[in-house]
């Protein structure tokens, strides 16, 4: 099966369950390759949201804290890093801060943008290393990956962000 195939897979997965909410740009309206991957979500599940990124994720950690599971989605790591302050400060450190009081679950979906056939330039194909203390990171080379680590990320305690690449999404 190739790579955009299972991250359709996993995202109609995650649209099945009573309380994910999707957030983010080309959710709702074609845009990007991740798009189309969003097939199996049903369209009021899904948020289409200005560029905000650091808004966006702290409207995701806001839900999460009531009782959503919502998937915030970056189409671009480079742009992930708009929302360092909410990733950083909040999502990884609030059950720090909270004394174990509060433990926000955020799926993050963010893409390294892909290099060909055309090369976008450096602000849109960046893979940056991210270093957390709590919040999970999983790289996602190979296809045979993605869904059973978005189910992972679905019933696990904590955040995570899923890094996928678009040069792998016609690849198997």
């Amino acid at each position: 099966m190739l790579y955009s195939e299972q991250l359709t897979e996993a995202m109609t997965w995650l649209g099945e369950k009573p309380d994910t909410i999707f957030l983010g740009q080309q959710v709702c309206y074609s845009g990007n390759a991740l798009f189309n991957t969003f097939s199996g979500v049903p369209m009021d599940k899904r948020r289409e949201l200005p560029i905000m990124e650091d808004t966006q994720l702290g409207m995701s950690i806001g839900l999460s804290l009531a009782g959503k599971i919502p998937v915030c989605i970056f189409p671009r790591m480079n742009f992930l890093i708009l929302a360092m302050n909410q990733l950083v400060n909040h999502l990884d450190k609030i059950v720090v801060y909270s004394h174990g009081q509060f433990e926000p679950k955020v799926i993050i979906r963010v893409a390294v943008g892909s290099e060909k056939p055309l090369y976008p330039g450096a602000q849109h194909c960046g893979d940056y290393p991210l270093y957390l203390e709590r919040t999970r990171i999983v790289r996602l080379r190979d296809s045979k990956d993605i869904l059973p680590a978005y189910q992972e990320a679905y019933v696990r305690k904590g955040g995570t962000v899923l890094v996928e690449y678009a040069d792998l999404y016609h690849l198997h």
